[in-house]
C-alpha cells in the first residue's frame, strides 16, 4: 500500500494514499481498534448537511470567500452522494464528543476540495471548521440525522403499517370473534375492532414521536466549544439553522437553539425521542405477539388468522411453518428497548458544559429508527398484505367460549349466569345445555336472545 505524509499539530503521519482523510483520522483509526461498529453514515450524511450549512452561513457573513465556499459545497455534496464513503472509517468507540469524527469529515472535505482545486485552499480547522467546535457540531449533526430518519423513513414506514391494518379493518367488517383478556376467553369483539386497536395504537405512538420533534429540531450550532459561540459571529446560527432547513427541505423544525449551554451539555430531547421510539417498538412487540397467537397452529393453536408461509420453519420437522415476521419485529423492538436503556444512561451524563456520550447516543438511536423502519416495512410486505380470516374457526371459537354467558346477566342475574358458565365447564357442554338443564330459562327464550355474533 502506498502512503502519503500528513501532518497535524502533533507532527506527520502516514495516511493511506487512496484516502482523503488526514491526519487526526488517522490517529483515530489506530487507536480506537474497538468493535465493529462504525460512525453511521446517516450521521456523516447529517454531518455534511452541517458543514455545508456553516460554509453557507460564513460565505453569507463575508469570512468565507467564493471560491472556498464552492469547494466545500462541492465536497459535501459528494459525500451525501456517497461517493466518499470509503472515506469515513472510524469507530463508534472514540472520544465521547464526536470530535474526530468530525475532523474526518473536515479533512475529507478540505482535501477533496484541494485535489479539486489544485491547490490547497482548504484547512480542515481554518475553513471546514469555521466558526465551529466539534462540541456544536456532533449535537447538531446528531439532531439533524434523527430529523431526517424520522421524516424520511420511519414516519413513512409507520403511515404504511397503519393503512394497511385500515384495509384489514374495512374488508372484515361483520367477523365476529371471541375477545381475550389475561390470556383467558373473554366477552366477543369484531375483528375489525381488534384491528383497529392495532391501529390506535400506532397512531397514538406516531403522535408522541411528531410531537417529540421540535425539540429536536433546536440546534446547537453556533455554540462552539462551551456554549458562549466564540469565534462564532452575530447571527451565525440563525443563518446556520436556515440553511440546514433549506438544504434538506425540511422546513418549520431546525432552529437555532436559544440557549446554547443546555444544547451542548444535554441529550434529553434525543432521549425523549427515542423514549417515543421505544414506546412504538412496545406496541409492535404487542401487535406481532398477537398476530402470531392468532396464527398459531396449523391445528393445536387458535388458527384464527392465516398469515403468509414465506419459508420452511424447520430443519428436522417436515411441513413446518412458523410465524417469521413476527419474530423479527419483536426481536427488533427487544434491541430497539435495550437501545433506549444506553441512551437514557448517556443522556445523564452532561457533565459540566458537554456530553461526552454522544457518538454511542448517535449510533443507537439511528440503529433504532432503521430497524424499526424496516422491520414494519418488512412485516406489511411479508406478513399482513397476507394475512387472513379464518372465519370457520373464529366462528367455532366463539360460540365454545363460556364467556358469551355475559349476556344474561340481564335476564338471570350474574350469579345464575356465573352457575351456567360453572356447569358447562365441569360437564363440557354448551351455555344452551347448560342453561336447559339448570332450568334457568325456557328453551325458546333463551334461543331468542343468546346470539353472540350481537354481543359485539
Amino acid at each position: 500500500m502506498d502512503f502519503r505524509k500528513e501532518h497535524d499539530t502533533m507532527g506527520e503521519v502516514l495516511v493511506p494514499a487512496d484516502r482523503l482523510w488526514g491526519a487526526q483520522t488517522q490517529r483515530s483509526f489506530d487507536n480506537f481498534k474497538i468493535g465493529t461498529e462504525k460512525m453511521p453514515k446517516e450521521l456523516i450524511e447529517a454531518m455534511a448537511y452541517v458543514k455545508w450549512a456553516c460554509a453557507k452561513a460564513n460565505n453569507q457573513l463575508g469570512k468565507l470567500d467564493d471560491a472556498r465556499f464552492a469547494l466545500i459545497e462541492d465536497a459535501c455534496r459528494a459525500i451525501l452522494a456517497g461517493e466518499l464513503a470509503q472515506d469515513f472509517p472510524l469507530a463508534v468507540w472514540q472520544t465521547g464528543s464526536g470530535t474526530q469524527t468530525n475532523m474526518n469529515v473536515n479533512e475529507v472535505i478540505a482535501n477533496f476540495g484541494n485535489a479539486k482545486a489544485g491547490e490547497k485552499l482548504l484547512h480542515p480547522n481554518d475553513h471546514a471548521n469555521m466558526s465551529q467546535s466539534s462540541n456544536d457540531t456532533f449535537p447538531t449533526a446528531l439532531n439533524v440525522a434523527a430529523i431526517l430518519m424520522l421524516k424520511n423513513h420511519l414516519l413513512p414506514a409507520l403511515d404504511e403499517m397503519i393503512e394497511e391494518l385500515r384495509r384489514i379493518e374495512e374488508e372484515n367488517p361483520d367477523v365476529v370473534t371471541t375477545g381475550r383478556t389475561h390470556l383467558q376467553d373473554a366477552v366477543p369483539i369484531r375483528f375489525c375492532q381488534e384491528v383497529y386497536g392495532w391501529r390506535g395504537m400506532l397512531e397514538n405512538a406516531r403522535d408522541m414521536i411528531e410531537k417529540t420533534m421540535p425539540n429536536v429540531g433546536r440546534l446547537a450550532i453556533g455554540g462552539t466549544a462551551v456554549g458562549t459561540g466564540l469565534n462564532a459571529p452575530k447571527g451565525f446560527d440563525v443563518l446556520a439553522a436556515d440553511a440546514i432547513a433549506d438544504l434538506t427541505g425540511i422546513e418549520g423544525i431546525f432552529t437555532a437553539s436559544d440557549n446554547k449551554f443546555h444544547a451542548l451539555t444535554a441529550l434529553d430531547s434525543i432521549a425523549a425521542s427515542h423514549g417515543a421510539l421505544k414506546a412504538l417498538a412496545s406496541n409492535l412487540m404487542k401487535i406481532a405477539n398477537d398476530v402470531r397467537h392468532l396464527a398459531s397452529g396449523p391445528r393445536c393453536g387458535l388458527g384464527e388468522i392465516f398469515i403468509p408461509e414465506n419459508e420452511p420453519g424447520s430443519s428436522i420437522m417436515p411441513g413446518k411453518v412458523n410465524p417469521t415476521q413476527c419474530e423479527a419485529l419483536t426481536m427488533c423492538a427487544v434491541q430497539v428497548m435495550g437501545n433506549d436503556t444506553a441512551i437514557g444512561i448517556a443522556a445523564s451524563q452532561g457533565n459540566f458544559q458537554l456530553n461526552v456520550y454522544q457518538p454511542v447516543t448517535a449510533y443507537n438511536y439511528v440503529q433504532s429508527v432503521r430497524l424499526l423502519s424496516d422491520a414494519m416495512h418488512s412485516f406489511v410486505k411479508n406478513c399482513l398484505r397476507g394475512l387472513r380470516v379464518n372465519e370457520e374457526k373464529m366462528h367455532e371459537n366463539l360460540h365454545r367460549s363460556l364467556m358469551t354467558v355475559t349476556a344474561l346477566n340481564v335476564h338471570i342475574g350474574y350469579e345464575n349466569a356465573a352457575k351456567v358458565a360453572k356447569y358447562a365447564h365441569a360437564n363440557n357442554t354448551t351455555i344452551r345445555e347448560a342453561v336447559l338443564a339448570l332450568s334457568m330459562m325456557e328453551e325458546a327464550e333463551f334461543d331468542r336472545i343468546f346470539h353472540p355474533e350481537h354481543m359485539a
